[in-house]
This record gives C-alpha cells, structure tokens and sequence, in this order.
C-alpha cells in the first residue's frame, strides 16, 4: 500500500514525536508525513486533530510552513518519583498545603510562585532545571531583579514595567504568551514562553501570581532557520520532469511559479504563468504527467498563459514551500542555455534537505549550483506578521486567482470554496486583511517617513 493511501492512527502520529530524543522538538507536516509513511494531507488532519484536543502544540513558521511539537506538559511523567498515585484525590478544599505542593512539584511545567512584594515564594523542580539554578538560590530572589537578565527578541533588556508579573499585579488579570530569551548562569541563552495569573482573595486583590514557563528553545530556532534573512538560491535539473514537457514544445519555454497557498485540508494552490507553450498542450500535460487534482485556466494572452493548479503534496513547490524557501520557475534557462528548475531557500537549510525529499518525485534530480545572499526585510515580512494565517491565505490567494483584475478571472465563491469557508467568511477575512495593509503602509510606514 503506497504512503498516499495507508490509513495511520492518531496514536501513530503521537509516536512519532515520543522517538525524537526530545519529544519537544517541533517537525514540520512532511516530516510527520514522511515518517509515518502517509500523504501530507492525511498527516495535517491527524496533526491538526491532536493540537485540538491539546496534546501537542502548532504555530505557523514564516510565510508557509506550520511546526508542531509536544508540550512539557503532555508528556508522560509517570516514571517521576514526584508523580501522585492514580488514587481518588479529595476536592482542592480538603488538602492540605503539603499536597498542594507534591502537586506543584510533579508538573512537567516550569512553576514559580510571586508574592505582591516581588519575592518569589515557590519555585518546583522543572524550574531549577529550566533556569539552571538551585531553587534556595531562586526563592531569595524577587522576580524584577536585574539577575535574572531577561531580553526581547532583538536583544533589548525587558523593563520591569513590562514584566508579565507586574501586569499581572496591577492589573489583577492573567499574562499570556509572554516570549523572551534569558542569560543562563553559565553563560547560554534559553528562550521561555510563560504564562502568568493572579491567585485572588476574598476581596479581589492579588495575593499571589503564578507564574509557568516552559523552554520554547528548539522552537525559535526552528523559526530562525525558516525566517532567516540569508537566502540560498539553486539551480537543479531534472529530465524526468522536463522530457514531458519538452517533447511538446516547440522552442523555449518558461514556467514561472507565481505562488504557492497551502489549503486548510493540506493540498495546495499552485499559481502559475507558462510562455512559449500553447494553452491546450500545457494541461494536456499537467492532466497525464504532473497528477494534479484541478487544473483551471485563470487567463491566455498571445504567447502566455496563467493557471491555477490545485495540487497534493508532495511536488517541487510544495516541498521548497515547507522548508520555508520559495520555487520561482519551474522551468529557466541557466547562463549556458540548460533549462532548470530556480528556486531559493533559507539561508541555514541545507540544499540535500530538499533534494532527498524532491527525489521521491524525481528520483534524478540533481544540483548544478547554489549561491548564497543576503536579503533585507521587506513588506511583504511586515505585512505577514499582522495578518493571521486565514487573513493571509485569504489575500494571497484573491491576488493571485485574479480577484483583482478587470475582468476577475475568479470569483469569490470559488476563492471561499478552495479555502473551506463561506463567501461571507472569505469576504470578512479579505476586508480586514486590506485594512491591516492599509495601515501599516500609510499609518505606521507613513509615520516613520515623516
């Protein structure tokens, strides 16, 4: 039974993040995919219906890969001597503090507790392990001291009035989601991810805060290699995609990937424009070589063509893609005439990443060369950050399906339908899209040029 077709299990999917050395270490949908042995479709739902129950964790990586790991506090802590018996346990207002404690101390998550003067009353075993500091030493700190050397991404020291304790005292509501990156006592960094909320007494004042935090290390570092501001560009040849493709052209050809849209069930859109090709020949072959779900024609001027392909994983675009990297053509020509595939990745991903993978389709892809550049931030980075990932899809998507133009060569029904939603649904995620462009090119953009 071939991988596309096998039926997994949830359990199966679960496992295989339980073999990695840490179980936290965040994968991609085709890592999951290819060690399962299943198409990535299948992979995504799994992954996807495990994240809703809680017992792993997903966040969207740059522009269009998504990661996935285990929670510290998914992970099983049975063999923990500090892990309470599986006998009934009494409602919390019957125990005592000694068991409030042994239950503080068996979780998998990072624990401290700050009392409304700062000092920091409490802190359990995962917490000394995580800041690398006994827990005597960490209990006769308070949570504002400059020790501790707290920083944002960029490197810029946390002030204590943006301390998610301090809002959490003066504001009496919980902190979620605070990242910053700490200096360890023996000089490494960690990044942590904490959550902080007030306990309230009978008056609604804050008696203590509860701070938990685990480290989001492996994470960020997954997300520098896919966000990094080095990009690799590579050439590769591969005659089992071209001989197709050239048997039924006449003369050169060029096949530009315009963009790539991964849909909510896993597939994806492929926008492409083709020249020196005819309209017909071109789906002909998309139809008999290229095993595409849909193929649409969007427009057809003299000598150029655009579609789009509605496509499942894996393909060339599709794999660039996850790796967080971006096909540009499909087919080019290179300085000495040769046609090849163009494309570019993050600087820190290594181009054999991606050609074992590409050789589950093409098993004689090869690489005639690779340079490696640097690239400034740009909008387009800007823009993503501020949309969420279904705005972003949904923009993308009405751009290049031609919603647009004049004529559209789309409709809005059919944009809604590839993404799994309404046309009311697209059209709100459309609108609050625009505006958030909007902003940040005339408001925030304009500001700053001012």
């Amino acid at each position: 039974m071939s991988g596309s077709d096998r039926r997994i299990t949830e359990k199966e999917v679960l496992a295989v993040f339980d073999d990695l050395a840490d179980p936290r270490e965040p994968l991609t949908t085709s890592e999951v995919a290819e060690k399962v042995n299943c198409a990535h479709r299948t992979a995504y739902e799994k992954l996807d219906a495990l994240a809703e129950r809680g017992e792993i964790a997903s966040k969207q990586i740059g522009a269009r890969a998504r990661a996935w790991w285990r929670p510290l506090s998914t992970i099983d802590q049975s063999s923990s001597p500090n892990t309470l018996d599986n006998q009934s346990t009494p409602s919390l207002r019957t125990q005592d503090r000694d068991l409030i404690e042994r239950i503080l101390e068996a979780s998998p998550i990072s624990i401290v507790v700050v009392e409304p003067s700062g000092k920091i009353s409490f802190a359990n075993k995962r917490a000394e392990e995580t800041l690398g500091l006994e827990r005597d030493t960490i209990t006769t700190r308070t949570y504002d001291q400059p020790e501790w050397n707290i920083y944002y991404d960029d490197g810029t020291p946390v002030p204590v009035e943006e301390h998610p304790v301090t809002r959490v005292l003066d504001t009496g509501e919980p902190d979620h989601g605070f990242e910053h990156w700490i200096e360890l006592p023996d000089g490494t960094q960690r990044w942590l991810s904490s959550n902080s909320a007030p306990v309230l007494n009978e008056e609604g004042e804050v008696e203590y805060v509860v701070v938990g935090f685990e480290d989001a290390t492996l994470l960020k570092d997954r997300e520098d290699k896919l966000t990094s501001d080095k990009r690799r560009l590579l050439e590769l040849y591969s005659e089992q995609l071209f001989q197709p493709l050239f048997e039924e052209a006449n003369g050169k050809i060029q096949i530009d990937v315009d963009e790539v849209v991964t849909l909510p069930d896993g597939t994806a859109l492929q926008y492409i424009t083709a020249t020196g090709i005819s309209t017909k020949t071109l789906t002909d072959i998309f139809d008999q070589h290229f095993a595409g779900l849909d193929v649409r024609l969007l427009s057809s001027t003299e000598g150029q063509s655009r579609f789009e392909l509605h496509v499942e994983p894996p393909t060339i675009p599709l794999i660039f893609d996850d790796l967080g990297g971006k096909v540009s053509s499909l087919v080019q020509y290179s300085d000495d005439d040769t046609p090849v595939i163009s494309g570019e990745l993050p600087g820190d991903v290594d181009p054999r990443t991606a050609i074992q993978r590409i050789r589950q389709v093409y098993s004689d892809i090869e690489l005639v060369s690779q340079e490696l550049r640097y690239t400034p931030r740009l909008l387009y980075d800007i823009v993503e950050e501020v949309l969420t990932n279904r705005q972003f899809a949904a923009l993308r998507t009405a751009y290049y399906g031609g919603y647009f133009k004049t004529p559209r060569t789309s409709t809005g029904d059919e944009l809604a339908d590839h993404l799994g939603i309404t046309r009311q649904t697209f059209n709100q995620h459309l609108r609050k899209a625009e505006r958030l462009v909007f902003e940040q090119l005339f408001e925030v953009s304009g500001k700053e040029a001012r």
